[in-house]
């Protein structure tokens, strides 16, 4: 009977131990669930607030992106405009250099008639004598010496370009 009882206590032993064993394991388990809950809601967590990093970054991009749209199309504005205003002041400065060239010639050929005309009247050409005329006046004719005084003291007196000496000069000139 001792023998009985030692296995019956030694068999409540077990079952004691059995529980303490499956609660410990019941333990265990809570804990792991527990865990595991907590790394879940932990992984839910870090998932949400990458998926919020992910979607600011995006917005920031957007923004800047309608940014460099804006600033791009106002430099090729900005560029269309500094390309119309190059186009137009070389178009003037063709014209200028037209003009520049028409001025120079025409300032070469007045130095030419002033140069010719200087000739004459330094030239040491003596003046022809008047032939007499039938009324017994002179004929009126003169020389291109007397036509070069005659315009020199014309610009003393009157409008220097109508002199007929520069109008052809004039001519250009006029138009």
């Amino acid at each position: 009977m001792a023998s009985s009882s030692v296995g019956a206590s030694s068999g409540s032993t077990g079952g004691a131990l059995m529980r303490n064993s499956s609660s410990e394991e019941d333990l265990n388990l809570g804990l792991m669930d527990e865990r595991k809950r907590k790394r879940k809601l932990s992984n839910r967590e870090s998932a949400r607030r990458s998926r919020m990093r992910k979607q600011n970054h995006l917005d920031e991009l957007s923004a800047q992106v309608a940014q460099l749209t804006k600033d791009n199309a106002e430099i090729v504005a900005s560029v269309n405009l500094k390309t119309q205003l190059f186009l137009g002041a070389e178009a003037e400065n063709s014209v200028l250099r037209a003009q520049a060239a028409e001025l120079s010639h025409r300032l070469d050929s007045l130095n030419e008639i002033v140069n010719y005309v200087d000739s004459l009247r330094y030239a040491a050409v003596p003046a022809p004598t008047p032939t007499p005329t039938a009324a017994g006046g002179a004929t009126g004719a003169t020389t291109a010496l007397e036509a070069a005084d005659d315009c020199f003291m014309m610009m003393n007196n009157e409008n220097p370009w109508s002199c007929s000496a520069f109008q052809p000069v004039m001519d250009m000139v006029m138009y």
